[in-house]
């Protein structure tokens, strides 16, 4: 599949098949979306793999019995085979920007980050597993941490790290899936979004 395929093709899906993931697969693409860029090669981008029973375990740490029970996407999302949890870790930025080569920059103290980079880059690799999971033929959705973001860390036993967003993963239902209302917003175009500037 070309890239510009797998764009095209990539979306959000919020109901799948009850149908088990190969989770080695999925480690495996984890590891190669790791190659996307990251600041001073701190590599501070962490992917927590959940396949099985630990995905139930996962919303019932990540969601509330209410949510479960009320919010209509919640059965369809609860089939996923597999989620990829996105953390990042800050102190791998400080420390590395606090090294000989990086120092002069100012960058050892988090608060001097303009743009927190360790959320560039989880966003970076996400994006790259998104790809690649379509390219493997599996469907996903980035789920936010909005809520009860410790109970996760906890969950994976992260410590000093951030949880950027979850990736949701298995087969499209294509009977229950439906596409967000978001999608029917007014928005400027793809092209009234790019600026061409020539000196």
């Amino acid at each position: 599949m070309e890239l510009r395929e797998a764009l095209r093709r990539r979306r959000m899906v919020r109901s799948f098949q009850p149908r088990p993931v190969d989770a080695a697969v999925v480690v495996g693409l984890c590891e190669e979306a790791l190659r996307s860029p990251t600041a001073g090669n701190s590599a501070g981008v962490r992917f927590t793999v959940l396949a099985g029973d630990a995905v139930s375990t996962y919303f019932d740490a990540a969601t509330d019995a209410a949510w479960r029970e009320e919010n209509r996407r919640a059965p369809g999302l609860m089939r996923a085979g597999a989620v990829v949890v996105a953390t990042c870790c800050p102190s791998a930025y400080t420390d590395r920007y606090s090294e000989s080569d990086k120092s002069k920059s100012g960058l050892e103290d988090r608060e001097n980050w303009p743009v927190p980079y360790w959320q560039t880059d989880t966003a970076m690799a996400t994006m790259s597993l998104l790809l690649l999971l379509e390219e493997a033929g599996l469907q996903a959705t980035m789920w936010g941490n909005f809520r009860h973001d410790q109970r996760v860390l906890d969950l994976i036993g992260a410590t000093d790290e951030q949880l950027v967003a979850s990736v949701i993963i298995g087969y499209r239902d294509e009977e229950g899936d439906f596409r967000s209302p978001s999608l029917h917003r007014a928005t400027p175009t793809r092209a009234e979004r790019v600026r061409l500037l020539t000196l």
